[in-house]
């Protein structure tokens, strides 16, 4: 134990530090910590927000994708634009198109008609963009024999859910063979 207490002295007088010493220490770290912590919660919740919406436009282009994927190669008639797709009154794969041909479009600020639908935030489909958060549009092409068809949907949100920023969008693009 005298050994111990030999280490912990320095030239006669106690090492270490008191109270006081600790307790001003302790209000500078403080003072520099909280106002990064506060920073860093405004980031963290912005990020969330947006990420959250970044993600929900990759899901909601999937989703169209698969359904467009489940019709028929020369379908012309399911109308996606509603749900359940109804057997009649749309667009489907385009129909029967000849080689090097497109239909619909892919740019959601001049959605096609018949290409297009309109989802809110939570992600229902809308029967137009009056209160849509999201547009999702597709187009369908033909390549060269008119036997592969190139399918693309982007779904573009109308806010990127902070402040600033662009808002999200994503494109997936998927190709569908004919069975001849």
């Amino acid at each position: 134990m005298k050994r111990f207490n030999k280490l912990l002295t320095v030239h006669g007088k106690q090492a270490g530090g008191s109270i006081v010493e600790t307790m001003i220490a302790t209000a500078i770290l403080l003072i520099g910590i909280v106002p990064v912590m506060a920073m860093f919660t405004v980031a963290a919740g912005k990020n969330a927000s947006q990420g959250d919406i970044a993600t929900r436009t990759v899901d909601y282009s999937q989703d169209k994708m698969e359904q467009l994927l489940a019709l028929s190669f020369n379908d012309g008639s399911t109308d996606t634009t509603v749900y359940p797709a109804a057997a009649a009154g749309g667009q489907g794969l385009g129909g029967t198109m000849v080689a090097s041909s497109t239909v619909g479009g892919t740019d959601p600020a001049a959605p096609v008609a018949g290409y297009a639908d309109y989802l809110d935030f939570d992600g229902n489909l809308l029967a137009d963009s009056t209160s849509s958060f999201y547009t999702r549009v597709w187009s369908i092409s033909t390549d060269a024999t008119g036997f592969l068809k190139t399918i693309q949907v982007v779904t573009a949100a109308k806010s990127a859910g902070g402040d600033s920023g662009k808002p999200p969008s994503t494109k997936v693009v998927s190709a569908k063979a004919s069975s001849r």
